[in-house]
């Protein structure tokens, strides 16, 4: 055959080829309209469930089960491993729900042979201040979620830190509501751009893990929009998150997954929540009354949501306007995220890229809390010997536990190979040593180890040093909360000891959450360094050696002791009102519920440092605060009303190296509209070369300004003056300026 003859076939038959599955294409849009991308995902979801039958809307209204919280559906043989799967309806293109649990990165890859980055703890990654930071944590949580095949994050924590001993702190954006809502807004805007479904949790109220099945928190409606609630609006007002979670505790009396003030009258009508709501993981009580009240879905099995409902909408006890709304919500959120169009597809983890993503996330986190006389950054160049000690610092760095956990590659380092498997609040060390990272800056210098555990040794050890590093850390998990905010076993007299014997002490803090510090007197440095992930190491090593310079600041009050909180003592509750972690027997108790015993927030508005500001109660470190290797200084302050303030500012780098400032912008409102001393209504991260200086322009949401009125149901500026106060943390403001706003 001619070669032009050939060519002629083969484009003829390419052109017959292309001509046929354009055909089949709209054949498939003609029979599956909802397919069409040209439509809104309002519209998609209102078509397709048109065509569902009442098992298949049933079907979607509820998981398959989880091994100690209730029973398991043959079904569930289809799920990839993760904490919930949700069958989807495969005759109309609605794919099955594969949910996983990913607060600082993906649970439970080990289990399933796969990897996982950490990233720095959530509270940690909240101490960057930076947007475009909290973006890409997102984002990478999303990709490696999609790598894995899951289409759906159980992540996204904005509780504030009213009880900073709950054992979930690390696992939030801390205690205030303006810097917590906008940081969750962007990790959950990032994660979603990855065509991952977003949750925001655990609404509302959950601010400790002591009888978090029974509490019943009580709170005056005013406080809660200012505090807590406010964090969730703003996180999903930014994030336009599909999903939101409800809480196991009861708010005002009534449980939060049948809560028809938060679910309804609040999250979809005020708030204009798009997307569904599903309860935490045995936190369902009931089916008509957490139907109506709002709750779309339940997990992780079907004991209300399954034949129980089915028989409610059958006997015309729950309508069926209403399960179509439940089920719409849900297919909606899937045409909203692009799970439909866009499904995930199972790959390999950029395992590299993720550790540099991990590191720059964590050198953007670690806040300098304490450099006296400059004894940091160190100098390779002078340095001959070093003692590190303490806290597994020879082979890894602490995670936080629960199902937040991810598990480590090679298993918990503090283990011996194959034995270091992950369980329910196990301490999980990551492989990231710091004594490996501080011998990486000083090949010729003498670094040596001491585990810490008796003091005298490592004081011995310390005194033979140039400098000494104690490594030092609080572990925390869900499921319980801290007895004290101070470091647990010897580790206070172990700091204490080593710096009488080394005057140039640095210590480095692994925690979640504040701890009290009665040696910060003591010694000559202290970082922060949460949770720090996966490259933790590294980045602590960059930051104590000058490589990079910190710049983060505290999102969360560092008190003087446990007795300067609203709360000295956490109100538990009687053995009669828990149940054990992985009960198998819990799933059968939840319809009745369990004794509810009372947590009253009498402190109200006054959360973080709006507490010890109103009380006049001294601080060990306030929140905003951190220090940097150079200095900055304020100046111009200028305040312009209007339709939204405008604040500005000038920004100066007085020191000798670049760095960035986190300059905050706080308002004092007017006596009548009796509130905190002040709050939050700003920032900007500046970036700045030695001796540069910037304008700074931030205009302020006048929803920041405004106090919410009960009776209007509505937020309400204050006529009177209002004073903008501009500076580097909430205890260190040197520009003033009032404005008279009405």
């Amino acid at each position: 055959m001619p070669s032009q003859v050939f060519a002629r076939r083969t484009g003829f038959f390419y052109i017959a080829f292309l001509l046929s599955s354009l055909t089949t294409i709209r054949a498939q849009k003609q029979n599956f309209p909802w397919m069409s991308p040209r439509l809104s995902p309002d519209e998609r979801a209102s078509l397709v469930v048109k065509e569902m039958t009442l098992d298949e809307k049933i079907s979607l209204l509820h998981g398959t089960g989880m091994s100690g919280l209730g029973p398991v559906s043959p079904l569930a043989a289809k799920s990839n491993g993760g904490a919930g799967y949700v069958v989807g309806v495969p005759r109309l293109r609605i794919p099955a729900l594969q949910m996983s649990d990913a607060a600082y990165g993906v649970r439970m890859s080990g289990q399933n042979g796969r990897y996982s980055t950490a990233l720095p703890s959530c509270l940690g990654g909240a101490a960057n201040w930076d947007l475009e930071a909290a973006y890409e944590y997102g984002a990478l949580i999303g990709r490696e979620l999609r790598a894995q095949g899951y289409n759906m994050s159980l992540g996204g924590g904005v509780n504030l830190a009213r009880e900073p001993r709950n054992g979930r702190t690390f696992e939030y954006m801390g205690e205030d509501p303006v810097l917590a809502g906008t940081m969750v807004g962007q990790v959950i805007k990032g994660l979603q751009a990855q065509h991952v479904i977003g949750d925001i949790k655990h609404y509302a109220l959950n601010d400790q893990e002591s009888g978090r099945n029974s509490v019943n928190v009580n709170i005056d409606q005013r406080s809660m929009r200012e505090t807590d609630l406010l964090a969730f609006e703003i996180g999903i007002r930014e994030s336009d998150a599909a999903s939101v979670m409800c809480s196991y505790n009861r708010v005002n009396g009534d449980y939060a997954c049948e809560n028809k003030y938060l679910l309804t009258d609040l999250l979809k009508h005020d708030w204009n929540f798009k997307g569904f709501v599903l309860s935490d993981w045995g936190g369902t009580h009931s089916a008509a009354k957490a139907s109506v009240a709002g709750l779309d879905h339940e997990e992780p099995a079907e004991i209300f949501y399954g034949d129980a409902y089915k028989n409610a909408v059958e006997s015309g006890t729950i309508p069926v306007a209403e399960l179509d709304e439940h089920v719409r919500r849900i297919v909606r959120a899937m045409f909203a995220t692009d799970v439909i169009d866009d499904p995930p597809q199972k790959g390999v983890v950029d395992v590299v890229g993720g550790l540099a993503t991990a590191r720059k996330i964590a050198e953007q986190s670690i806040v300098l809390l304490k450099n006296e006389h400059g004894v940091l950054p160190l100098d390779a160049a002078k340095i001959r010997s070093i003692a590190v000690i303490g806290a597994h610092s020879d082979v890894g760095m602490i995670s936080g536990g629960g199902s937040a956990q991810v598990d480590p590659p090679g298993g918990n380092a503090i283990m011996p190979p194959g034995k270091g498997q992950t369980h329910w609040q196990d301490q999980i060390w990551f492989p990231t040593s710091p004594l490996k990272a501080i011998k990486a800056k000083l090949p010729r210098a003498q670094v040596q180890y001491d585990a810490g555990t008796d003091p005298s040794a490592a004081a011995a050890l310390a005194k033979t040093a140039d400098v000494a590093i104690v490594f030092a850390y609080q572990w925390e998990s869900e499921g319980m909360d801290l007895d004290s905010l101070a470091l647990s076993g010897n580790q206070e007299d172990l700091i204490a000891t080593v710096a009488s014997a080394n005057a140039h002490t640095i210590v480095v803090l692994e925690t979640g959450s504040p701890v009290t510090m009665p040696w910060a007197d003591e010694v000559s440095g202290i970082l922060e360094a949460w949770y720090a992930g996966s490259s933790g190491a590294e980045a602590v090593a960059n930051l104590l050696f000058g490589d990079v310079n910190p710049s983060a600041k505290l999102p969360i009050t560092f008190p003087k002791s446990d007795a300067d909180l609203p709360h000295p003592t956490i109100v538990k509750p009687p053995a009669k009102s828990t149940t054990q972690a992985g009960d198998p027997e819990a799933w059968k108790k939840i319809a009745d519920g369990l004794p509810a015993f009372q947590v009253h927030y009498d402190e109200g508005l006054k959360v973080g440092y709006k507490w010890y500001d109103a009380e006049k109660k001294p601080v060990q470190f306030p929140f905003g605060y951190g220090l940097s290797y150079t200095t900055y200084a304020y100046s111009g302050l200028k305040v312009a009303p209007g339709a939204k303030v405008r604040v500005t500012f000038t920004v100066a780098n007085t020191g000798r190296r670049a760095g960035a400032e986190v300059a905050e912008v706080y308002a004092a409102l007017p006596t009548s509209a009796a509130e905190p001393p002040k709050r939050l209504v700003g920032w900007s991260k500046v970036k700045l070369n030695a001796g540069e200086s910037k304008e700074v322009s931030i205009e302020l949401e006048p929803k920041y300004l405004s106090v919410f009125n009960v009776e209007h149901n509505a937020w309400e500026l204050v006529p009177g003056d209002y004073v903008l106060l501009v500076g580097g943390s909430s205890d260190d403001l040197p520009l003033k300026e009032s404005v008279h706003l009405k």
